[in-house]
């Protein structure tokens, strides 16, 4: 290579590292298709498509919207109140996408680059076995995490290889096929392309390689590429500077193939669905739409118990509180949609119960008991810890003690899984005291108690509470029944925050709060000592703390909490609250509203293609901070202002707002408060017409800005009875620091890291954690890992959250098999008076064993028995349906998830067509002189395989 070829190759690798350009289907501003609008698409339409059939089954009107978002699939999916839900599913499984770029930009694997199809078709076989054994342990967050990463390695093959050139009009389901390797791929000799002509890269693929159908894909930033091959093309990859000159992408519509652009996208779309499908199949429909978010409401019903013998009266109340909540919410809207059980005592904690069904979870807390206890502090902070890594983010958890935490070591990282998780974490501390007469229940209260809580440890649950938005509250054993009508508050669906303040020390203030018409149900909560507060409503109306009724409605106090409920009439327009308290108080204003809002801290690559990561960690102190946030509640919905608000004072720093569409905002302050703070978001919403109408919501979880940073790095699966190795870089502004690094995990797992690291002349170190899974670690086990940083001197810190899934090794690639034995249908008269019969032998061989069977299509009923045949085992299905049901479809799944299928039609004609087979149909058929259903004239040695293979086919291509 020349002196003068070296230079510019050099400066297109510094034009690149100060850039930080990545090439794939882009991430954000720009006007083509991006891999959020690819992976949000996918999911509505095929979201859609799975709520349709569900409701098709059980007898429902399904109405596809006609245009598909997540707030009309929400409705159209009956579960409403699950939007937020939905759509904080959607930017979990985007946010992860896009992180690929930046963490893996130059890893050709994960785009399909430089030729990489085995190791890529690798990386998403193996993520998807990693998806489907975190969703059989229902561990939903890490299988969004995962399934993000596969799917921009499973789009970017559309946009870097040459398959939409080749001709083909349908994706190449031997991507995510187990059981089967890409062919025909041109060898590492074999030249693909040639130069470009000047900006001109139409048929700069190889006529020989098109005739051929070669498969190829463009090598990407790198000075090794092999003579003829493709580049992946356009501005800052070196590899084009070596010939031939060009490139194939097609990640925009200005690309080197950009014309292509469109194709490749819609294909990816396809693609995509393809995989949710087989997803889908996997998990059954109903933990699918779980996964999905779509649940039939946005609640959850979360405790963590002391369970030593003092308790036996608060877990009484507990009791009776969960059968309240579940019997009186039980089929509506406001069901909770999972429930989380966390005991703890001393020494032990744990385990976590998580459940769907609230009979269970109604026989795993009335099987509580009070006993042991010796020593006062419990292990509370250890079974907080297992909640808020197991519970879904922005859930409610309720903690009941009457102790001091023994484990107090943990609550650095116990605030570090509360700002990742943004979960609210209430504390009901009962004391000991006597019932005496008393004029006032107020001064009832507040004589005669005796507590097993020292004062740090009050502190320490009044930090924690404060930090997540939730409430300490003090009160009596015997008046514990009157403080959990807050869980009642909690277990509602929809529930937003119009203001949250903390004010320590407490003084004389007034908070306004605005509230917009979509708000119901208002309530007020104040935590203090014995405060004054007035509450005055948009027309001027007042009501104080003395009076427990009033105009504006019913004001109650348990111990140090106070509970003012409005009366829903005329709630709209701006309220003042005005308190005066030398004490310490918390103020926070909620209701019941469709319209909120989700954000993240987000780190953008810079350059004029730009990407992002969502930051585990806390925002840098100096420097820009930049927000994405997304406002639900419908497309009339606007946000106006974003604001990062003091929690214990009246700073407030505005940002720069830039609409991304879909309800998506990019935010950028210029300056991070100093102190604790809020993100409070303001906009308006059209309510009729052209009327608007203004609205305020506020998050519950304090941030705060450090100047010191860590980023960490992950390579690699994890397997029981093996290590897993996290490399970390911590920074600061100074230099030959010593930081102090701790880490944690949820599992308990051994673990390694430095104790210490001493930074370079640069302000940075390098070290590593390394964590060991026990053999026995059930396969999709997902582990919390928290590392954290302090300054000398403990002045600053931060921390880093990273879920990490145990995986145990697949050997077991193919699916179950089926084999219709039986088809009895006589149909001839009125379809109501008829039934039809199938029997059917399903196998596994020597797999793993059938782990379920479910009917995906048809509203028939199934029985199954299970016999030892040859030392096989064969599950026997019969399957009787009504004659007005004339299609069926059975899916069978194994233990590590691979997906066989029966199909059969009773209809009188089924087309014919020459389609490929459906990647996941393993269907045989033997012939019986019973079946009268016909076969539209074709051979009767045509085996229903090749129907079920086009109708699943026909089903995963056509968008309904």
């Amino acid at each position: 290579m020349s002196c003068q070829s070296t230079a510019a190759v050099l400066f297109f690798i510094l034009l690149f590292c100060t850039l930080r350009v990545t090439f794939t289907f882009k991430v954000l501003f720009t006007s083509s298709q991006k891999h959020q609008q690819i992976t949000t698409n996918a999911i509505l339409q095929k979201t859609a498509e799975v709520c349709m059939e569900q409701a098709q089954r059980t007898g429902k009107d399904f109405t596809k919207p006609d245009s598909l978002t997540v707030d009309s699939l929400a409705e159209a999916c009956f579960a409403s109140k699950s939007k937020k839900g939905f759509q904080r599913a959607i930017n979990e499984i985007k946010d992860s996408n896009a992180r690929v770029d930046l963490w893996k930009v130059l890893s050709a694997e994960y785009h399909f680059d430089n030729e990489m199809f085995l190791e890529g078709q690798g990386l998403i076989r193996k993520g998807l076995e990693i998806v489907k054994a975190n969703i059989r342990q229902m561990r939903l967050e890490a299988a969004r995490r995962k399934l993000g990463e596969i799917l921009h390695t499973l789009q970017d093959f559309y946009s870097h290889s040459n398959w939409i050139e080749l001709g083909n009009l349908l994706p190449y389901t031997d991507l995510i096929r187990p059981y089967h390797k890409i062919e025909n791929i041109a060898d590492s000799k074999t030249s693909t392309c040639t130069s470009c002509n000047g900006s001109n890269c139409d048929n700069n693929i190889l006529e020989s390689i098109i005739r051929e159908k070669k498969l190829t894909s463009g090598y990407f930033f790198t000075l090794s590429k092999p003579q003829g091959k493709c580049s992946h093309g356009d501005f800052g990859d070196v590899s084009t500077l070596i010939p031939p000159s060009g490139g194939i992408n097609k990640d925009t519509n200005g690309s080197s193939h950009g014309r292509l652009h469109p194709q490749a996208a819609d294909m990816a779309i396809t693609a995509t669905r393809e995989l949710l499908e087989d997803i889908r199949r996997a998990a059954g429909d109903t933990d699918f739409l779980r996964f999905m978010g779509i649940n039939q409401s946005s609640s959850v019903l979360c405790f963590v118990i002391d369970t030593t013998g003092s308790m036996g009266d608060d877990i009484d109340e507990v009791k009776r509180v969960t059968s309240f909540i579940i019997d009186s919410k039980r089929g509506t809207t406001d069901e909770p949609s999972a429930y989380i059980l966390v005991p703890f005592n001393d020494p032990s904690f744990g385990p976590l119960m998580r459940t769907s069904n609230p009979d269970e979870f109604k026989v795993q807390v009335n099987g509580l008991s009070a006993t042991g206890g010796g020593d006062l502090p419990e292990m509370c902070l250890s079974g907080l810890q297992l909640a808020l890594t197991g519970a879904p983010p922005e859930s409610e958890i309720f903690v009941f003690t009457d102790a001091g935490a023994k484990d107090i070591e943990l609550k650095s990282t116990t605030e570090a899984l509360i700002k990742t998780t943004q979960s609210k974490v209430n504390f009901l501390v009962t004391t000991f005291a006597r019932r005496r007469r008393s004029t006032s229940g107020d001064q009832q209260q507040s004589r005669g108690f005796t507590t097993r809580l020292d004062s740090p440890f009050d502190q320490l649950y009044r930090d924690l509470s404060e930090a997540s938005g939730g409430q300490t509250i003090r009160v009596a054993k015997y008046m514990l029944p009157k403080a959990t009508s807050i869980i009642v508050d909690a277990s509602s669906s929809e529930l937003v925050t119009l203001l949250q303040a903390v004010r320590n020390p407490g003084k004389a203030e007034n908070f306004f709060v605005l509230v917009d018409s979509s708000v119901k149900n208002l309530t007020i909560y104040i935590t203090g000592n014995s405060p004054s507060f007035l509450v005055t409503s948009p027309s001027g109306e007042s009501q104080s703390n003395t009076e427990s009724n009033g105009t504006l409605g019913e004001i109650q106090r348990v111990g140090n909490f106070y509970t003012v409920r409005l009366s829903n009439h005329n709630q709209t327009g701006l309220w003042q609250i005005s308190v005066n308290s030398a004490q310490p108080y918390t103020i926070k204003v909620i209701g019941q509203s469709a319209i909120d809002f989700l954000f993240n801290f987000v780190k953008i690559s810079e350059g004029s293609h730009a990407a992002y990561e969502v930051l585990d960690s806390q925002p840098h102190a100096s420097g820009n901070a930049t927000l994405l946030v997304t406002v639900t509640g419908g497309d009339s919905v606007n946000v106006t202002e974003v604001a990062l608000v003091e929690a214990s004072g009246s700073g407030v720093v505005n940002g720069t707002l830039e609409d991304l569409g879909s309800g998506d905002y990019l935010v950028t302050v210029t300056t991070v408060p100093t102190e604790k703070f809020f993100v409070r978001v303001r906009g308006e919403s059209a309510i009729s017409g052209s009327t608007l109408n203004n609205f305020q919501r506020q998050s519950t979880t304090q941030f705060r800005a450090s100047n010191v940073s860590i980023t960490t790095q992950v390579n690699g699966t994890w397997e029981p009875g093996t290590a897993l190795s996290v490399g970390f870089t911590v920074s600061t502004s100074g230099s030959g620091d010593t930081l102090t690094i701790r880490a944690r995990n949820d599992r308990g797992f051994a673990i390694t890291l430095p104790e210490s690291l001493t930074l370079d002349s640069a302000g940075s170190a390098n070290g590593t954690v390394t964590l060991t899974a026990p053999s026995d670690t059930p396969s999709g086990t997902d582990v919390t890992l928290t590392i954290e940083v302090d300054a000398p001197g403990a002045s600053d810190s931060n921390f880093a959250v990273l879920r990490l899934s145990v995986v145990a090794r697949v050997t077991d690639v193919t699916p179950p098999v089926c084999e219709i034995v039986n088809v009895n249908a006589d149909c001839s008269g009125d379809c109501r008076l008829s039934t039809w019969e199938l029997s059917a032998n399903l196998t596994d061989g020597n797999g793993t064993g059938i782990q379920s069977l479910m009917v995906q299509q048809g509203t028939g009923i199934l029985t199954t028995t299970s016999v030892i045949e040859g030392g096989v085992m064969v599950m026997l299905a019969s399957y009787v349906a009504s004659c007005c049901s004339e299609d069926v479809e059975l899916v069978a799944v194994d233990e590590v998830g691979n997906v066989g299928t029966c199909f059969r039609s009773i209809r009188a004609t089924v087309s014919p067509s020459t389609s490929a087979p459906s990647p996941h149909s393993i269907t045989t058929t033997k012939p019986t002189s019973t079946a009268t259903a016909s076969t539209g004239g074709h051979p009767a040695l045509l085996s229903l395989c090749l129907w079920f293979s086009v109708e699943l086919f026909l089903k995963q291509i056509i968008h309904f």
